[in-house]
């Protein structure tokens, strides 16, 4: 029944596409006649000037129809998102090792990444800056240092009953989609171009494509049916190949694709962000956080991309579920030679999270106490109170993590658990378990507040069908099965009646990325804003039918008829009848984030609209001879508010919760000391499989409504589980401890490798 819509545990709107291989992604359409094939000449030096670029070779390479450089480039040789710092094609210097220098377009794609590989590119080598701690020493920023400082910080440190300082190392991680970057351009008449492009931000690639090109934003139009996964990877990074196509595309007056291979995806493409913490820490004799200095330092690349932001969604993320009454920051984006790092699910707050993680866990081993007691007595206050303003200016207001958590704890045995773990590891040598139980908050909207905005079409057809068009894209998360559960609500429609259209700037323009967790939230509400003026039109119309007897509010919409005192009848034919009476039947919906506000200077204001709760229990194993570990058992609990799909849900829920498990565990990134990327494969890059789940893998839905008007009370569900994730790498630092001599320090790397594990038993680290 068509009430019954929102809740339902549905399947993916293109499950049985999938499955069955019939999902038509941008390499599966039909190429037009004369399509070429582009592939990227990468720079084999991480730091240097181009002395001299022979590509006479390439060019005389049978089947190469075009060979661009930046000296082709007729508008602006720049992709990057925010600042202009990050060129399509490098000029006079090259970056990072496996920088695009030149593209190729050649009758295939073989022939044209054979003749790439003809090049011959002599540079003058500059040593590079290749971590952290050298761009620190060379003060190498892409945005200059930012401090903050919130409360009597001084004070709390000089009348703290304990102090305690730590560091740790935290690497970054491969989006490892399946679907690779992909873009194929297409000339169209009058000088137009459509762009087919795995992205998450289809205005962006047109802003960007029109740059590049020198054009106005309407002769570029860019579409997105699907993509095989983009976790962030598509949000700026997909713009520089849809340049280059684009470019390639009104040179030669062909449509070309470029599919980049998996290797050049994983060389040429930024990662999330690396990051290095130091941190000075006071607190009573329970382990409440008096006072945190708190220094990070972000591997952010040759260029700015997306930098900025990501590292205001760690320092609006440095509490986590916790009060921090006196709080001094500092913030370090440091400028490598190495790709430049991007979005990635949780855009920063996973990075934010992990520190305080680690300084409640180092408090809770100072003092003898259980993690979970530390954790606890630093929540946020359930109802607004004292403790209850974050250090960015925001009042906490629907804080649920206490009883959550409670219930969690309860529900998965936890306390008897911990007891057993520690009866386990004193009569075990050489395997050590451990158990952590660690909460979430949060923030969904963007912090720049402007994308905070989204518009959808809706057609309702005269047989009553329905069409919708909207500005979010589809990356395997299930926003398309979600708006279109929406829209069939509304209309009280069967959830088949309703057919979303491709992603198409051509449809809805000035579209936000998809990410921020907030597709469903924007997308959802301007869709229902679409529905809704239709049936206004459609209510007046059946006053009008019934010469005034019936009022709007009185007309439902439900088991696809309309119905009202003394009117009932099926939904198509009064469409039908609406249509004949020349009543419009489509109409655009607009929706804007109310509350939120967020000045990026001070970084104070309400930058979220509500948070997203949650928290994880996991068990784990190490043996300590070899540092191999197991994850043996999880318990999830999770707030989606109230769910639009509880399958589509629990899935990102467990999905999120395994790529973070993959981040903090075996996902290690590695370069040589010349600066080229060593894991950039399958084969040398180790994402989590089905057999590193645990044997006991539990995920529930924490029954909570969202206090804000949001989209059917529901709430936020793409990155927040990804987060749920670091009770795994607190439960490893759980065992290593077990295998410490008492008063040890605890210092474990992430991500926790088997080396690492090692590391760290015998007493090394970073």
């Amino acid at each position: 029944m068509s009430d019954t819509l929102i809740g339902r545990p549905l399947p993916h709107e293109s499950a049985r596409l999938h499955v069955s291989g019939r999902a038509h992604y941008i390499d599966d359409l039909p190429e037009a006649a004369g399509t070429l094939h582009a592939a990227p000449g990468l720079s084999t030096v991480a730091r240097g000037r181009i002395r001299n670029i022979d590509l006479s070779a390439v060019r005389a390479c049978p089947g190469v129809r075009a060979v661009l450089t930046a000296a082709d480039i007729p508008g602006e040789n720049n992709c990057g998102p925010i600042l202009h710092d990050d060129p399509i094609l490098a000029a006079d210097t090259v970056s990072f090792h496996g920088q695009p220098v030149f593209v190729v377009a050649a009758e295939t794609r073989d022939i044209a990444r054979q003749a790439a590989r003809l090049a011959r590119i002599d540079y003058d080598i500059e040593p590079p800056i290749l971590d952290v701690d050298a761009a620190i020493a060379a003060e190498s920023w892409v945005l200059p240092p930012f401090f903050m400082q919130r409360g009597a910080i001084d004070a709390a440190f000089a009348d703290a009953p304990h102090r305690l300082s730590g560091n740790a190392v935290l690497g970054g991680q491969e989006h490892f989609y399946l679907e690779g970057q992909i873009s194929y351009a297409q000339p169209g008449d009058d000088g137009t171009l459509h762009v087919l492009c795995s992205t998450q931000h289809p205005t962006e690639m047109q802003q960007l494509v029109a740059h590049c090109l020198g054009w106005r934003a309407h002769r570029v139009s860019v579409e997105c049916r699907r993509m095989g996964g983009g976790f962030g990877g598509k949000e700026s990074q997909s713009a520089q190949w849809a340049c280059l196509a684009a470019l390639l595309a009104t040179r030669t007056g062909r449509a070309v694709k470029i599919r980049l291979d998996r290797d050049d995806d994983m060389v040429a493409t930024g990662k999330r962000h690396p990051y290095r913490y130091h941190w000075d820490s006071a607190f009573d004799d329970s382990g409440r956080l008096l006072g945190l200095k708190l220094e990070f330092a972000s591997d952010c690349g040759h260029s700015a991309d997306l930098s900025g932001p990501v590292n205001d969604r760690t320092i609006c993320h440095i509490d986590n579920a916790y009060y921090l009454d006196a709080l001094a920051l500092k913030s370090l984006r440091c400028r490598t030679n190495r790709v430049s790092n991007t979005a990635f699910r949780g855009f920063g707050g996973p990075q934010g999270m992990f520190v305080i993680e680690n300084v409640l866990d180092d408090i809770a081993r100072h003092l003898g106490l259980d993690p979970l007691a530390i954790r606890r007595a630093n929540f946020y206050d359930v109802e607004p109170g004292a403790r209850s303003t974050t250090p960015y200016g925001t009042l906490v207001e629907d804080n649920v993590a206490p009883a959550l958590v409670a219930e969690l704890e309860r529900d998965c045995a936890y306390t008897a658990r911990r007891a057993a773990i520690a009866k386990f590891n004193a009569g075990s040598p050489v395997l050590k378990r451990g158990i952590a139980l660690t909460p979430i908050k949060f923030g969904i909207s963007f912090n720049a507040t402007h994308y905070n905005q989204a518009g959808a079409l809706v057609h309702v057809y005269t047989d009553g069908s329905v069409l919708v068009s909207h500005g979010g894209t589809e990356m395997g998360q299930g926003l398309y099965t979600k708006i279109k559960q929406i829209v069939a609500h509304e209309f009280g429609l069967p959830f088949e009646d309703v057919r979303l259209s491709s992603t198409d700037t051509r449809r809805v323009a000035n579209t936000s990325a998809t990410a921020a967790s907030s597709g469903t939230d924007l997308n959802g509400k301007a869709a229902q804003a679409a529905c809704n003026n239709i049936k206004a039109r459609l209510a007046a119309f059946v006053g009008e039918l019934t010469n005034g007897a019936v009022a709007a509010a009185d007309v439902q919409f439900a088991d696809s008829r309309v119905r009202a005192p003394g009117f009932d009848e099926a939904f198509a034919d009064l469409v039908m009848r609406a249509y004949r009476a020349r009543i419009q039947l489509w109409d655009a919906g607009f929706y804007k984030t109310p509350k939120i506000h967020f000045d990026p200077v001070t970084k104070l204001g309400r930058p979220f609209y509500y948070f997203a709760y949650g928290a994880a229990c996991s068990e784990v194993a190490i043996d300590t001879l070899t540092g191999e570990s197991r994850v043996l058992r999880v318990d999830i609990l999770h707030d989606a508010g109230r769910s639009i799909n509880p399958a589509l849900d629990i899935g990102q829920i467990e999905g999120g919760f395994v790529q973070g498990m993959g981040w903090l565990t075996s996902e290690e990134l590695w370069w040589r000391p010349d600066g080229k990327l060593m894991s950039h494969a399958p084969s040398t890059y180790k994402i989590p499989t089905a057999s590193d789940l645990p044997d006991v893998f539990n995920v529930r839905l924490y029954d909570n409504a969202n206090v804000e008007d949001s989209i059917h009370r529901s709430k936020a569900v793409g990155e927040p589980p990804f987060m749920l994730a670091l009770s795994v790498y607190q439960a490893l630092r759980d065992a290593v401890a077990a295998a410490l001599p008492a008063g040890r320090p605890l210092q474990l790397d992430a991500p926790a490798t088997p080396e690492a594990i090692l590391r760290a038993i015998s007493g090394g680290g970073s």
